[in-house]
């Protein structure tokens, strides 16, 4: 959403920088900004029922709030 904002009010060269994305994020947003040019650290490979990135590093939540 933040990259179509970003579309919308005449960006001409986004970018996204990320430390971990899946397979699906990617292809998603290869397709809602085909110009985009993508940065990512690791990408693992692919997300599970829940949409969590598999193997991933758990739940951010959990992690960040002690859950």
């Amino acid at each position: 959403m933040a990259i179509e904002g970003l579309q919308e009010l005449g960006a001409q060269e986004v970018r996204l920088l990320s430390i971990v994305a899946a397979p699906e994020g990617v292809a998603h947003l290869q397709r809602v900004a085909p110009t985009a040019r993508i940065f990512i650290a690791a990408l693992d490979r692919c997300l599970n029922d829940s949409k969590y990135i598999l193997p991933g590093l758990g739940d951010f939540g959990d992690r960040l709030y002690g859950t």
